[in-house]
């Protein structure tokens, strides 16, 4: 059955993240931040990605399957549901070819995949509604939250 992790990265210092991808048997990280910067050392993107792979684990940003900085307020001030619908709009209007495509990679031969974006939760994060997009291009997705 294919299978794609989510993880946020807000209460985790690098090497913690590291290791509890490691434990879940990941072996490629996509980046579905809109700008892949970070107040919180290491986990910019070319230190993050350094640093995964140390950990032999691949890294890859993906701009597209971010979150624009017009739809990024109504998920922090907790109108998910808003922000969710919009995201949605806004990734299959702008990224749908990518999200095909990803959706038929993880459903062949492809590394063991975590999209990761910074919110611990994922059920307030966008990343939550890239995987429900690619389980309904691939409804036997198994989506697993770490």
């Amino acid at each position: 059955m294919p299978t794609i992790w989510t993880i946020g990265y807000e209460r985790m210092a690098p090497d913690a993240l590291v290791a509890e991808l490691q434990a879940a048997g990941v072996e490629r990280v996509i980046d579905v931040r809109f700008r892949a910067q970070s107040r919180k050392p290491g986990m910019s993107k070319t230190k993050l990605g350094a640093r995964l792979g140390e950990g032999g684990i691949a890294y890859e940003h993906r701009r597209t399957l971010g979150t624009p900085p017009e739809i990024r307020p109504l998920f922090r001030t907790g109108a998910v549901r808003q922000a969710a619908d919009a995201f949605r709009a806004h990734v299959e209007q702008t990224a749908a070819q990518e999200l095909d495509a990803l959706a038929e990679e993880l459903s062949g031969s492809a590394p063991a995949t975590a999209l990761l974006c910074l919110e611990a939760e994922p059920s307030g994060c966008h990343r939550r509604v890239v995987a429900e997009q690619l389980q309904q291009r691939r409804p036997e997705l198994r989506v697993v939250d770490l």
